[in-house]
C-alpha cells in the first residue's frame, strides 16, 4: 500500500517539478540576465533535475512492485468495493501525468541547453 502511495506521489512530483521549473525559466528568460543570475539559475536547474530523476527512479521501482501485486492488491480491492472504473480512471490520470512530466522535462532540457550555449564565453574569430 505504501509503495503504491509513494508511486502516486512520485508521479505527481515529476509533473509538478517540471511545471515549477518552467515557471522559473520563463521568469528568468524575461528578466535582465547577469552572469551571476545565470549561474544561480543553472544551480537551481541541476537541483530540480536531480529531484526529477529521483521521481523517475521511484516511479520505475515502485511501478514494478505495483505491477507484480496489482491483481492481488489493487484490483482485488477495487472489485470488492465496486470501484473498477475509479481505479481505471486513476491509472489513466497517473499515466498522463508521467507522459506530461516527461514531455515538459524534454522541452525544458532543450531550452536550458540553448541557454547554456548562450552563456558560453564569446571567442574572437582569429582568421587571417
Amino acid at each position: 500500500m505504501m509503495s503504491n502511495y509513494f508511486h502516486d506521489v512520485a508521479t505527481a512530483l515529476l509533473a509538478a517539478s517540471g511545471i515549477a521549473l518552467w515557471i522559473v525559466l520563463e521568469r528568468f528568460e524575461s528578466s535582465k540576465r547577469t552572469d551571476e543570475s545565470s549561474k544561480y539559475f543553472l544551480k537551481i536547474y541541476r537541483s530540480i533535475v536531480r529531484f526529477a530523476w529521483f521521481s523517475v527512479s521511484w516511479i520505475l521501482m515502485a511501478g514494478l512492485l505495483r505491477i507484480v501485486y496489482f491483481a492481488d492488491f489493487e484490483w482485488a480491492n477495487a472489485v470488492e468495493k465496486n470501484q473498477e472504473t475509479a481505479l481505471g480512471a486513476k491509472l489513466v490520470i497517473a499515466f498522463l501525468f508521467v507522459v506530461f512530466g516527461v514531455f515538459i522535462w524534454l522541452a525544458l532540457n532543450k531550452k536550458v541547453k540553448r541557454l547554456r550555449i548562450d552563456q558560453r564565453p564569446k571567442t574572437k574569430d582569429h582568421r587571417p
